[in-house]
């Protein structure tokens, strides 16, 4: 007789939707996995790629036991060994390292980020252990930091729009965000408010699918968002397209900001962008008089525009504009980044920074793993990186300057454990590999960065094969060290109460999987930022405190279009549509809609370069050369390549990805790193 069970669970990875959704099992097998149509911001619809999370579960090449490499570092050579023996060699091998001096244990790296979102296999037992070991910190700034310290000096914090009222705006200004293929809920929101006579406006360097469904387009340079919204406060000025009691009443820095906008006309602004004119105009119209006439108007950032030199400059920029004309006196307007900072998680409780045992160990940055990696011990530096812990994350894949990177983790001697689902670029490096639970196999609890709800995640089958969750590793590890805190035997289920303690009703996360927060519709329509000024600051007196400048301006790319003729095209690595980071690109399905490693070029660029479209191309700059199809493509604009990504750099043609060109310089703010600040050339390569 078949038995047959649903169970409540959220999606783990890395996107604003955070959905709810529903595993159907049979007989401990999990058969499906739907959206939670109980939940309104799911509302029964998920992603393409969570939609055949049973497919990644049970995936032929998936890790079921625990593997010692035996091959040349990077050949993916394993042979099976037990857990007891894996867990007592790594404990045996990081406290050889940890007793040499008080200091010693900061030659052990984690490297971790959002291969899960989760806060239980994320951060909550392994931070406790790498608390108690005293290694080096690491400073997770690959993807958002940039945005996330602009909208704190600006803002007050990660915080914004409700995003279900976006279907009652009136101008939505999608910016630097691809939302069908990567905000796919919101842009449900965008077409209801569409449909009810909304303009939608997309901006950005990539003619997107978004673009596609938009009314207009402005396909700027990368890392000019900043000159635009400069050139939209100068046309706001100069019409007085203005709310002057929402400036006087709840903002600061105001004279010197208009001072600062009065010097970006949109000639100048056109001429930075490589735009028109008329652009900028007609964008600042829409915008400044729709507000006026009482309009909700809103802003959706994401994250791509901020992955620039200037990219925190721009974001601050940006986030300097709802309150000049009052869009956030209305629900339906203002604008939204990031929802995070409005989550109550008990972070201390989670990782307990209190187990360390001496002064805060040193911090190094995810972006520079490959610079790092190959450092020598100094005074400056500390002691050389001798053991790296990954989980949750591909760095081989994922990290800029991935040459660098891949000479960093061929080093023999430096011992590397990697927590995974398969054999990644990165796990091909591991000296041992250790097999970790999916989602359907283990208990977590969500924030989330495009809603406001708390999602909870029940186990839906037994762990698959040998497989453990993250939790469960680091405690067994903790155990091998001789680690006999009790915070080391909580418990999976505990932990997620203790993720937010008692600011969320946990009975009602067991009974419906999700808990809203109790927020305002409208949180700034009087003001009351959460900045130390209580309003929205134009101008930062932290940033100035710290020798920068208090106000936003555009700062020109470390690799700006047009100033090289060795490399006169500037290059961006959006994500493809069907994988999530290099997450889902081994799941052929996935991989079969996909295609291949892919490079869109403007059609008179190709055309100066005698390129086919459908040739292989090698692109190529100062950090190294990557060999791909080029697809002649309306989606690029005159200038700029889009590369792609991001795809295993074993599936590539020559065994690179898209990274192998990017650089580790890091951004004006939040220390995040500069993928879409990188110029290339392009040029006819013959299939090896």
């Amino acid at each position: 007789m078949t038995t047959t069970s649903t169970i409540l669970g959220a999606c783990p990875h890395d996107c604003p939707d955070t959905c709810s959704f529903v595993t159907t099992v049979q007989d401990g097998i999990a058969v499906k996995v739907q959206g939670n149509p109980a939940h309104p911001h799911t509302d029964g619809a998920l992603c393409t790629k969570v939609s055949r999370y049973t497919q990644r579960t049970y995936h032929p090449e998936r890790i079921l036991q625990p593997l010692k490499r035996t091959g040349p570092k990077g050949a993916g050579q394993f042979t099976p060994v037990s857990w007891e023996s894996a867990l007592g060699d790594i404990a045996a091998r990081l406290s050889a390292i940890a007793a040499r001096s008080p200091d010693a244990a900061q030659a052990i790296l984690p490297y971790s980020f959002a291969g899960t979102m989760g806060l239980v296999q994320g951060e909550s037992i392994a931070g406790r252990f790498f608390n108690k070991l005293g290694a080096s910190l690491l400073d997770r700034t690959i993807c958002s930091s940039a945005g996330a310290e602009a909208l704190t000096q600006t803002l007050g914090g990660k915080i914004g729009m409700q995003v279900q009222f976006f279907a009652e705006s009136k101008l939505i200004l999608i910016w630097g965000s691809n939302s069908i293929a990567s905000n796919l809920h919101f842009w449900r929101h965008a077409q209801e408010a569409k449909r009810h006579g909304a303009r939608l406006i997309c901006i950005d360097p990539r003619r997107s699918e978004t673009a596609d469904k938009c009314h207009a387009h402005i396909a700027l340079l990368p890392g000019t968002d900043a000159a635009l919204a400069l050139g939209i406060m100068h046309e706001l000025v100069r019409n007085d397209w203005l709310d002057h009691a929402y400036i006087a009443q709840h903002t600061l820095g105001w004279d010197a900001l208009r001072a600062r906008a009065l010097e970006w006309p949109p000639e100048r602004v056109a001429q930075v962008c490589g735009i028109a004119a008329q652009q900028v105009r007609d964008l600042a119209r829409d915008y400044g008089q729709g507000a006026l006439r009482g309009d909700a108007t809103a802003i959706r950032l994401n994250y791509g525009m901020q992955r620039v030199r200037g990219g925190g400059n721009a974001v601050r920029a940006v986030a300097c504009l709802p309150a000049l004309v009052g869009a956030w006196r209305q629900r339906a307007g203002g604008l939204l980044l990031s929802s995070s900072g409005q989550f109550p998680v008990q972070r201390a409780a989670l990782e307990r920074p209190d187990l360390r045992t001496a002064k805060a160990p040193r911090t190094i940055n995810m972006n520079t793993i490959g610079d790092d990696l190959l450092r020598p011990a100094s005074t400056t530096f500390g002691p050389a990186i001798e053991a790296l812990i990954v989980y949750n994350s591909n760095p081989v894949a994922v990290a800029p300057d991935s040459s660098k990177v891949v000479q960093g983790f061929a080093r023999e001697d430096l011992f590397t454990v990697v927590l995974e689902h398969f054999k990644t670029d990165t796990a091909d490096y591991a000296d041992y590999l250790l097999p970790a639970t999916t989602q359907l196999e283990h208990w977590d609890v969500q924030v989330a960065y495009g809603h406001t709800d708390v999602l909870l995640n029940r186990p839906a089958i037994a762990p698959v094969g040998q497989a453990k969750p993250n939790s469960q590793i680091f405690r067994e590890l903790a155990r091998h060290m001789g680690y006999t805190e009790p915070c080391f035997a909580e418990d999976d289920a505990s932990l997620c109460r203790t993720a937010y303690g008692d600011a969320v009703d946990f009975q009602q996360l067991l009974g419906k999987g999700f808990a809203t927060l109790n927020l305002p519709d409208a949180p700034f329509a009087e003001g009351r930022f959460p900045t130390p000024s209580g309003k929205c600051e134009f101008f930062s007196a932290r940033l100035a405190a710290q020798g920068m400048d208090g106000l936003p301006d555009h700062l020109p790319n470390f690799e700006a279009p047009g100033s090289s003729a060795q490399f006169p095209l500037a290059m961006i690595s959006p994500p493809a549509r069907n994988f999530l980071n290099s997450t889902f690109v081994n799941v052929q399905s996935l991989r079969d809609i996909e295609g291949e490693p892919l490079l869109e070029m403007n059609a008179l660029d190709a055309d100066a370069r005698g390129l086919a479209s459908g040739s292989v191309v090698r692109i190529f700059n100062q950090r190294g050369d990557y060999r791909c199809r080029m697809e002649i493509s309306a989606r690029a604009r005159p200038g700029v390549v889009n590369g792609m990504g991001i795809w295993w750099r074993k599936l590539g043609l020559d065994g690179h990805n898209v990274n192998q060109l990017t650089s580790q310089r890091l951004t004006d703010l939040g220390r995040a790193p500069t993928f879409y600040d990188c110029l290339v050339e392009v040029e006819a390569a013959s299939v090896a």
